[in-house]
């Protein structure tokens, strides 16, 4: 049976596989265990990396969802569902696959992908849209967001269009504003609105700028999410910068401006720095709340709820303590009103991704193991895991955790050069598995710094392991191994690797390393195993347990 350990406060973790069999037992995720009983919440709700967060009430007004970026992690578009705003589960992915699904399979097009979703709802269906910098802006829908998502549809191609934003304005006619990306375009701080078809699968007008962030004050506007309110139009936006930025709100009566503008969050004398993007939700209690992200370096971009008022026509988000019309972020405050607690729902789908669009060659799950992860033939120019696509990952799931792991590591006689095992990736990542070597098994710690940029792996640790069986396997015997790898995060990302051959008692290899965010996504932890170019016989590991523990 797949274990999922819990500890004594509770902290649950979503640990079964993309498909979930026989085997595999159901839990709940809870996003912040301090918040699932009492009156009041703490921030962050979520203390995982869900950059970019957009929510959206069914029409019930007591029953939320949202999704956040995922980049080119797949499965993507992550479906959180929440009926009291606070404690939130995965149950869903809106894509099984980033398209177009030639480029992001095969290899990890790290920091490409799915930027900046916007979940919407508008005349009986649910819809997401997203922007791709190397090819435009995408849409999928669904009556059912727990069910299944149509086909991606290409809105509008082109380069350097991010954070898209619709809007379904009560004389039929729809909008969509987004934001721009100076990587591709050359140019950004810009928000832009175009009008869109009805039905919302195509933009029919050229795009007008409707708000310039070059002035001096505002730089970096980016994110941008459209409401109407009463006569008003407004474009909620963080402008800034990602850690030291602010709330933007801009209001006008003409959908093309020109806008208002104000600014209604900021860190202030709160120590949360950012707030950054995020979406505004009302409840059917009358209430007015927004989801922002905090970036916590390794750990990626985490969840914050504040409360929203409206004092002349601007939402002040936070709490504004000296009355100037803008809010500090909260550390603590009561939960949403007339709301069901929503802790103990739970889910259908599994927190691990791969770092790219699934292909038949990564692995499989079997009757016997979560994942049975094979290892991906890696180029005659390898240099580390950043070219390699089949990692399978989860996030950082709080700031000090215990993650151990069950696995069976298999390898071919003659296949040396086989690895297999538990890594923390990152743009500095370290892998701790085993090695196939001559007619037995090295255990081995190796990290590398600048991955991207080509920096080269270091042995810092290693320990013989004899091969727990030999098998025929064909002309070649086939060698395994059963180990127990173990990494403890603990405040600062500061991480510790552990082994054992029996579950039981486990060495401290006696290195540490310092986890560090990947292009824009926190620091994951999960499973690689690759193959030498050269050798014919892939290896394989079967992740036999996964357990997380809060410590």
């Amino acid at each position: 049976m797949v274990k999922i350990q819990m500890d004594k406060i509770k902290i649950l973790v979503i640990l079964i596989c993309t498909s979930l069999t026989a085997t595999a037992r159901e839990a709940q995720f809870v996003s912040n265990p301090s918040n699932v009983k009492g009156n009041t919440y703490q921030n962050p709700i979520i203390e995982a990396d869900y950059s970019d967060p957009d929510p959206v009430a069914a029409p019930d007004g007591k029953t939320f969802y949202m999704t956040a970026s995922s980049f080119q992690c797949t499965p993507g578009l992550p479906i959180l569902k929440s009926t009291d705003l606070v404690n939130w589960s995965i149950v869903n992915y809106a894509i099984d696959a980033v398209p177009p699904t030639e480029y992001y399979t095969d290899a990890p097009r790290h920091g490409k992908g799915v930027w900046a979703p916007c979940m919407r709802y508008h005349d009986g269906e649910y819809y997401i849209y997203w922007g791709d910098p190397d090819f435009g802006i995408y849409m999928v829908k669904t009556a059912d967001p727990e069910g299944t998502w149509s086909e991606p549809v290409l809105v509008k191609a082109g380069k350097g269009m991010i954070d898209p934003t619709p809007l379904w304005d009560t004389d039929g006619k729809a909008y969509l504003a987004n934001a721009w990306a100076a990587s591709r375009s050359g140019f950004n701080s810009v928000v832009t609105v175009s009008e869109m078809s009805p039905d919302g699968t195509s933009i029919i007008s050229k795009p007008r700028v409707v708000f310039d962030g070059n002035d001096g004050i505002n730089h970096t506007i980016e994110g941008p999410k459209l409401y109407k309110r009463g006569d008003y139009y407004y474009i909620l936006a963080p402008a800034g910068g990602v850690v030291d930025g602010w709330q933007l709100a801009l209001r006008s009566k003409n959908i093309y401006g020109p806008y208002e503008k104000k600014i209604v969050m900021a860190t202030g004398n709160s120590g949360i720095n950012g707030p950054h993007q995020g979406g505004w939700i009302s409840t059917a209690a009358g209430e007015d709340w927004f989801i922002n992200f905090q970036d916590k370096g390794a750990y990626g971009r985490v969840l914050h709820l504040n409360p929203v008022h409206w004092i002349d026509g601007w939402p002040v988000m936070g709490v504004d303590a000296d009355g100037d019309g803008c809010g500090d972020p909260v550390k603590r405050h009561a939960k949403p009103a007339g709301l069901t607690p929503s802790a103990g729902e739970s889910p259908t789908k599994s927190l691990f991704q791969w770092h790219a669009n699934y292909s038949d060659f990564f692995g499989f799950p079997t009757p016997s193991a979560m994942m049975r992860l094979y290892g991906h033939k890696v180029s005659e120019q390898f240099v580390n895991l950043w070219e390699v696509p089949n990692l399978w990952l989860q996030k950082f799931p709080c700031e000090s955790f215990r993650a151990t792991a069950k696995v069976q590591i298999s390898a071919k006689a003659a296949a040396d050069g086989v690895s297999s095992g538990l890594v923390i990736m990152g743009w500095d990542y370290a892998r701790f598995g085993l090695l196939k070597k001559g007619d037995s098994f090295e255990l081995q710690l190796i990290d590398c710094t600048d991955a991207e940029q080509g920096g080269a792996e270091h042995v810092r640790f290693t320990a013989p392991v004899e091969p727990s069986r030999i098998y025929a396997a064909g002309l070649l015997p086939n060698m395994e191994c059963d180990i127990w790898l173990r990494a403890e995060v603990r405040p600062g990302g500061i991480c510790r690797f552990y082994y054992s051959t029996d579950g039981k008692k486990f060495k401290d290899t006696g290195v540490s390393f310092t986890a560090r965010a990947g292009k824009w996504i926190g620091a994951k932890i999960g499973f690689y195993s690759i193959t030498p170019a050269g050798v014919h016989d892939r290896g394989w590991m079967d992740i036999i347990d996964f357990d997380l523990d809060k410590i």
